[in-house]
């Protein structure tokens, strides 16, 4: 298993860090030990990915502001990174686990994360940042629940229960990545699954007559999926830490990396439900299931699992469209959500980024604004911190689409602090897009079909959209984000498609602030893994 010895030095480095989060907000501590184990997700043995044994790996249960001590122990054969698709890392993008802002494991080594949830309530989840390690496990739901004195919309549920969904290969994740390195895109997925299992194989139960609340990611590699529950109506109540306007929903679109949360009262008669999950926007369409169990259940499933939607665009347009922010109620904190007037304020940039699927020396790879970004030989946080020069240059992708040929860089854009961008992301391709900004929140202003010009913003919701910080975009289609660089840090904006992003539909956006102060950014952990060019520097503090 290796030497999981941690020195006193790192302990002492943890312990700085946790001091300059917080000396007050509660500690959670978790110790994870990441390794091989078999799985059955759809019948046959697979080897994948657990954490303490478990696929998909151990819930995290958190409340607004609490500081979390996760202990990673590396027992694979290979490098191994932990992200935390939704969490903010509020001024400590040290923490955020993914190849640009963190060295990866060793195996037989081991990483203490030191995190906060600070400002943040709602759904999200965790998951192996490295390669296609993806494909074979190691996620997990993140919950952050809102602190006791502050009001939540809803009544409290009788329940919470998480779902894991996604697309599933019964490929070794190194065959994946073979295929990916081999210039050609994955193949058709097998199967669907839900919480690590294929068709009924999970079951949910619930006693006739009480509310719960379903918290839904989409945790899958390549495809949209849609969510229904046989019989039974889903309120939304919360979109990646957004309380929502609670409409009613029959199904519901979940695209790539993005998380929901519905409440479903048991108000049918006593029996089994379907809960199906079904992928959109295929030619082929794949379904699975698991069981919503009455306690009192006098019979089985009845009928075919209920049908949705398939390849219907419009209809997934404007279920989007209808995902307002509820103004009145408290977010993490007890102000109103409607308090902070997003669309009164005056944008200080425009970012346009197009995704392409160009070839480059003769293997298939995925570009915004031209580049695919291939990683640099050390971790883009750590030259920055260390003044490594030749791993990046600022600027080296540009603002706008240049209908050029594509080429390999390691692209980092330059971003002010305390900006407040106008981000439209464009899909000239006929596939569904999805896209994830590390380390803030959107909203979501407007998307539409065609090409974006400046008079598209005459459609901008400037009122009541969400908030969140994972967005699809639809083919020959934009999306419109206005977003607050409030964060300093190195972030990572990614394709949710996860061979895309392997492929290089990614790239850092490096907020900087002049001020150099620990007020708007955490300083450098002392635990920090150091490799590449930063191998063998000294950390100090100043």
């Amino acid at each position: 298993m290796g030497d999981h010895r941690i020195s006193i030095w790192s302990f002492m480095g943890v312990a700085l860090l946790v001091t300059c989060i917080s000396g007050e907000d509660p500690y959670r501590f978790y110790t994870w030990n990441v390794t091989y184990g078999y799985i059955y997700p759809l019948g046959e043995k697979q080897q994948g990915i657990l954490i303490n044994g478990q696929f998909p790996g151990p819930q995290i249960e958190s409340v607004t502001n609490d500081n979390l001590i996760i202990n990673v122990f590396n027992s694979l054969d290979e490098p191994f990174l932990i992200s935390w698709n939704g969490v903010q890392q509020r001024r400590n993008s040290w923490q955020d686990g993914v190849h640009g802002t963190n060295c990866p494991i060793p195996p037989g080594q081991n990483f203490t994360y030191v995190l906060q949830v600070k400002d943040q309530i709602g759904s999200y989840f965790y998951f192996p940042s490295l390669g296609m390690h993806k494909a074979a496990g190691g996620f997990g739901g993140f919950k952050i629940a809102s602190r006791s004195v502050i009001p939540v919309p809803f009544p409290p549920p009788a329940g919470d229960f998480t779902i894991l969904a996604g697309d599933w290969f019964k490929r070794n994740h190194t065959d994946l990545r073979a295929i990916l390195d081999g210039g050609t895109d994955l193949p058709f997925p097998h199967g669907l699954l839900i919480n690590g299992r294929g068709s009924n194989g999970y079951t949910f139960t619930v006693d006739q007559g009480k509310t719960y609340r379903f918290r839904i990611s989409n945790v899958g590699l390549t495809t949209s999926l849609n969510f229904r529950i046989q019989g039974h109506k889903m309120l939304l109540v919360e979109v990646e830490g957004t309380h929502t306007l609670q409409n009613t929903y029959d199904s519901l679109d979940i695209h790539l990396g993005q998380s929901y949360s519905v409440l479903v009262t048991a108000d049918q008669p006593a029996q089994d439900y379907n809960i199906v999950i079904s992928t959109r926007f295929t030619t082929q369409v794949l379904t699975t299931t698991s069981i919503l169990h009455y306690s009192n259940s006098a019979g089985s499933v009845s009928g075919p699992p209920p049908g949705g939607p398939t390849t219907q665009i419009d209809w997934s347009l404007e279920q989007a469209r209808s995902l307002r922010r509820n103004l009145t109620a408290s977010g993490p904190r007890p102000n109103p959500q409607g308090s902070y007037h997003y669309g009164l304020i005056n944008t200080t940039r425009t970012i346009r980024l197009q995704s392409t699927a160009p070839i480059i020396n003769s293997k298939q790879r995925y570009a915004v604004n031209s580049v695919s970004f291939i990683p640099a030989d050390t971790p883009l946080k750590l030259a920055d911190h260390f003044n490594i020069s030749g791993a990046f240059s600022l600027g080296s992708i540009p603002d706008n689409p240049t209908g050029g040929g594509a080429y390999l860089q390691t692209s980092v854009m330059a971003a002010d602090f305390r900006g407040y961008a106008e981000i439209v992301f464009e899909n000239p391709e006929q596939t569904v897009q999805s896209w994830h900004i590390d380390g803030h929140n959107f909203f979501v202003v407007g998307m539409d079909g065609g090409q974006w010009t400046p008079a598209s913003r005459l459609s901008y919701n400037l009122r009541d959209t969400i908030s969140r910080c994972t967005v699809q975009v639809y083919p020959k289609s934009w999306t419109a984000v206005y977003m607050p660089l409030d964060n300093v840090g190195m972030w990572n904006v990614r394709s949710e498609n996860w061979p895309r992003q392997y492929l290089g539909q990614q790239f850092y956006l490096r907020v900087y602030s002049l001020a150099n102060s620990w007020r708007d950014e955490y300083p450098i952990p002392g635990n920090a893994l150091l490799c590449g060019r930063a191998a063998g520097r000294q950390i100090r503090h100043i």
